[in-house]
């Protein structure tokens, strides 16, 4: 058996700890590449996706999509999503992403949006 990743070893991690703790919830799971930002709210129970945002949105006024305003301009839309579809707590799944820099301010503009987690 191969060695996972340390990225892959955090994901698994957090993700266990999520199920154990309020598995009713739906999830906010988040995923960066160096370009772009991706965040969507996903009911496990279900299997589907509630609402979703990224840096790819036609609407989305960013010039670059790899950096922290776009994070908070990806946040503030997938909060607005979420309450349009009638989600407002949610359980925050960073993914094997480090919670800092883009991913904390996704974080801090969806609770700004209205977001509780």
């Amino acid at each position: 058996m191969a060695k996972l990743s340390l990225f892959e070893r955090r994901r698994l991690r957090v993700r266990s700890r999520l199920r154990k703790s309020k598995s009713n919830l739906p999830r906010l799971s988040v995923h960066r590449t160096g370009k772009h930002i991706y965040a969507q709210v996903i009911d496990d129970t279900k299997g589907t996706t509630v609402a979703s945002a990224s840096t790819n949105d036609k609407g989305v006024k960013v010039k670059h999509g790899g950096n922290v305003a776009a994070a908070s301009e990806v946040g503030k839309r997938v909060a607005e999503a979420a309450k349009k579809a009638g989600v407002k707590n949610v359980v925050f799944d960073r993914g094997g992403f480090l919670f800092h820099g883009r991913v904390k301010a996704l974080a801090d503009a969806a609770r700004e949006g209205g977001l509780e987690f």
